[in-house]
């Protein structure tokens, strides 16, 4: 009606409003039959609007008996049994109205509305002992490796029970489908039974799409034979409904402030110590932290809860994956970065491998070749049976230590020897000696052992100084491996032999007389 008093055309009011031609051509009638001005336009009410437009359905739905709704959502929410079918039933039976009563789906319609215009939130009543909420924590715990300094993340794994709040957490190194099902089996370990229902998020190790762009999702094989050997329903969460697992999502705050937030202040240099150190903050929230109503979170887990859980099973879920692996130079296969030995007479040779999470487990054909238990932390460590080592290799075992290193230098001679000793001895803690012989065994004498033992024959001769920088001069000097140096000799004296008492020289010198220089020397 504004536009049409300023003299605007149909076309621009109807880009500009977004109403239709029927809208325009109405308003100019109203304007036209009430004699309306921009002045009076101003001062109009909604009264005098709904009287100049009236709409049809406002007649119609005064025809209806509006249902109290805010009673309806009180009910819900004091009673977590109570559905909108009951609610409409009890609508439809009350007496004392002539007006018309809605059907059950506009009833329902128009809850939904009524929820949506007063931001309503439906209250989830947790079952004791139904449902176990899972997720990863956000954050994570640095761990500083002992021996090379890398730096790896460790990952919080956070279980909830939404009735009790009873929390359990684990750390790991990563969050792949073996420290997935482990951490499950920890928190069905520490609770003492199992819940009816596992409720994760969408995580890779959770779920996964049939097709790409497919919404519908499938619980993995490997997540669901988990649960199904412990009897437990895998029901996920809706994709971006964070609602749906707020319990989960109230713990995992918990975790950041009282695990994270406390750990982060020290240095962790191994899993296990940081899964103590958890252990102790976790302990706190459950028996300690008291609550609103004045219970913590064990008090009520214990005497309310702990009885609804199922029965754990007698045997615990055991999780086995087979890989095919090729036994190396150094009789090793290698599985997750972590090095198992096999018999020294299958290197080079493809064998099949059974993972668990506590055997490695080795076979070539259908015989069991090797055994070992699984490595877990610091990449790259070995796990060696002796059994396994060639006969060659057996003197390895004590590496870096004294009898180590002269036992390798008795294959060079024995001034290697002596100068390996002597190489030890001048330091004041004998393993810092051991890089130096090191390098001299290693690095002068693989391929030189002729002449490492000859320079060491000389530097001993010498009384030089026994190092790796010296040794490597002398070796310089030296023409071939087959060139040795002499022995040593006293050096040569300016002093005279005493003579007799009677004069004479001794037989084996000859000394000239005057005579000989008084005729000119001839």
């Amino acid at each position: 009606m504004s536009l049409v008093l300023q003299e605007r055309s149909y076309r621009e009011i109807v880009a500009g409003v977004g109403c239709s031609h029927r809208d325009v051509s109405a308003a100019s009638r109203v304007i036209s039959a009430y004699s309306v001005t921009a002045e009076s336009l101003a001062a109009l009410g909604d009264d005098d609007l709904a009287a100049w437009f009236p709409d049809g359905r406002s007649k119609v739905t005064a025809g209806y008996d509006i249902p109290d709704f805010a009673r309806v959502a009180a009910s819900m929410k004091r009673n977590r049994h109570y559905t909108l079918l009951q609610a409409w039933r009890t609508y439809v039976g009350e007496q004392g109205s002539s007006l018309r009563k809605y059907g059950y789906a506009q009833f329902c319609h128009l809850f939904g509305e009524y929820a949506v215009r007063n931001d309503l939130v439906a209250t989830l009543h947790h079952e004791p002992g139904r449902a176990l909420f899972v997720d990863w924590a956000g954050d994570t715990i640095p761990l500083i490796d002992a021996v090379t300094g890398e730096i790896v993340k460790a990952y919080l794994f956070v279980a909830v029970l939404p009735f009790s709040g009873c929390l359990f957490c684990r750390a790991s190194t990563d969050m792949r489908m073996v420290a997935w099902i482990d951490a499950h089996i920890g928190a069905f370990e520490f609770l003492g039974g199992v819940p009816r229902i596992l409720v994760p998020d969408h995580a890779a190790t959770a779920t996964y799409r049939a097709a790409k762009g497919d919404s519908a999702r499938f619980v993995t094989d490997r997540y669901r034979q988990m649960a199904d050997h412990y009897g437990v329903a895998v029901v996920p969460a809706r994709v971006r409904h964070p609602r749906d697992k707020a319990a989960v999502e109230s713990g995992v705050n918990v975790v950041n402030k009282r695990v994270i937030g406390y750990l982060l202040e020290d240095t962790w240099t191994s899993l296990a110590e940081l899964n103590e150190a958890i252990i102790e903050r976790v302990w706190e929230i459950n028996h300690d932290i008291r609550r609103v109503d004045g219970s913590t979170r064990w008090e009520r887990f214990s005497g309310e809860e702990a009885e609804h859980l199922g029965v754990l099973p007698v045997d615990g879920f055991e999780q086995v994956d087979w890989r095919e692996a090729k036994a190396q130079r150094n009789y090793h296969v290698t599985c997750d970065f972590q090095h198992y030995s096999v018999p020294h007479r299958l290197a080079g040779q493809l064998l099949r491998v059974r993972l668990t999470s506590a055997r490695v487990t080795v076979f070539d054909g259908q015989d069991v070749v090797a055994e070992h238990t699984r490595r877990t932390g610091r990449k790259g460590q070995y796990s060696t049976d002796p059994a396994h080592v060639p006969e060659q290799h057996r003197n390895l075992q004590g590496l870096w230590s004294r009898r180590w290193f002269t036992d390798r230098a008795r294959a060079f001679g024995p001034a290697t020897v002596q100068v390996i000793e002597q190489v030890l001895e001048r330091r004041e803690i004998e393993a810092h000696g051991y890089l130096d012989c090191q390098n001299i065994l290693e690095t002068l004498g693989r391929n030189n052992k002729t002449r490492l033992e000859a320079a060491c024959q000389q530097l001993l001769a010498m009384r030089g100084h026994p190092s790796y920088s010296s040794l490597k001069r002398l070796m310089a000097s030296i023409n071939s491996d087959t060139a040795k140096t002499a022995g040593s000799a006293p050096a040569a004296t300016t002093r005279k032999p005493d003579r007799p008492d009677n004069g004479a020289l001794p037989p084996d010198v000859s000394v000239r007389d005057a005579d000989y220089y008084r005729d000119g020397g001839r």
